[in-house]
């Protein structure tokens, strides 16, 4: 497995990411609890040192299943985590409102900390930016959470640019994790450029777009309506754009890969003088694609 380093940070990770959300929270969680465990184990034997989490997937259960998972493998891997939403205060899925407040976001770094069986937190990203707090606050919160021991990278996830630099003149940023493939570029127009300019690492989620790019959904899947694809995958978009799919099937016969692993090589680095980014796949995708990776 190759490796990357998120901008200037210095902070190294494989080459492909894994998001765990899906592995206990959501429509339809991938598998049973031990089964993802043992997931998680062989994702580390295959090189993967890069695992995605976040306080409100489940909420908390999944923080407190990849720390179990990992417990092993400690000093051997990175773990990002996320703040910023305020869960709902019965245990439920989904959360009330968002919630960047410095003393919420220190409450919460004690609580992952415990969840995920670590010292320090490897990435803390910002969750959603909150638009009651000004993101100097935030980075503030989070340097003094670095000065303490207890977090080691900053990350902002959906920010934008003139965000990224107010954060990033406070507390530099690690990385930027936004949503980024072949159906949404969005993050070329502005955020990619900033990455690039101040250092920071960027890290794309859904780079399969949300499974259609692995050639396993077409104009007759359905989903469910609480399924975050189904405003946006209407079955005319999907029939139209399977030209993409039907590209990187030929390409992944000229590879002997899959259609998915196609494109996550595709966009797992483009590099502009010292800028790179990289690529994390969800559980499922990566379950798909797994067998074919370097």
């Amino acid at each position: 497995m190759q490796k990357r380093k998120l901008g200037n940070s210095g902070l190294e990770v494989s080459a492909l990411g894994l998001g765990c959300m899906r592995m206990s929270y959501g429509d339809s969680p991938v598998g049973d609890r031990q089964e993802m465990i043992s997931f998680l184990h062989s994702a580390v034997d295959r090189g993967i040192t890069f695992f995605d989490t976040a306080e409100v997937y489940g909420p908390f259960t999944n923080e407190e299943l990849v720390g179990e998972a990992l417990a092993p493998f400690r000093g051997q891997v990175v773990i990002a985590t996320k703040f910023g939403f305020q869960p709902n205060p019965d245990g439920s899925p989904g959360w009330t409102s968002l919630n960047s407040r410095p003393e919420h976001i220190k409450q919460v770094a004690e609580a992952s900390l415990k969840r995920l069986k670590v010292d320090a937190i490897d990435l803390f990203y910002q969750h959603r930016v909150d638009p009651d707090v000004p993101i100097e606050d935030v980075a503030g919160a989070v340097k003094e959470l670095i000065q303490e021991g207890k977090v080691k990278h900053f990350g902002l996830s959906e920010a934008a640019a003139q965000t990224i630099r107010r954060a990033h003149a406070v507390q530099p940023v690690t990385a930027i994790q936004s949503e980024y493939s072949l159906w949404w570029r969005t993050p070329e127009e502005e955020v990619l450029p900033t990455c690039e300019e101040l250092g920071i690492g960027f890290v794309p989620f859904s780079p399969l777009g949300r499974g259609y790019l692995t050639g396993k959904v077409d104009e007759n899947t359905t989903f469910a309506s609480s399924d975050l694809r189904s405003p946006r995958y209407t079955p005319e978009a999907r029939k139209a754009n399977r030209v993409v799919i039907d590209l990187l099937a030929r390409i992944g016969d000229q590879k002997g890969a899959t259609p998915a692993y196609s494109e996550g090589c595709g966009c797992s680095r483009r590099s502009r003088g010292s800028f790179q980014y990289r690529v994390p796949a969800s559980s499922s995708a990566w379950m798909r694609t797994s067998a074919h990776l370097p």
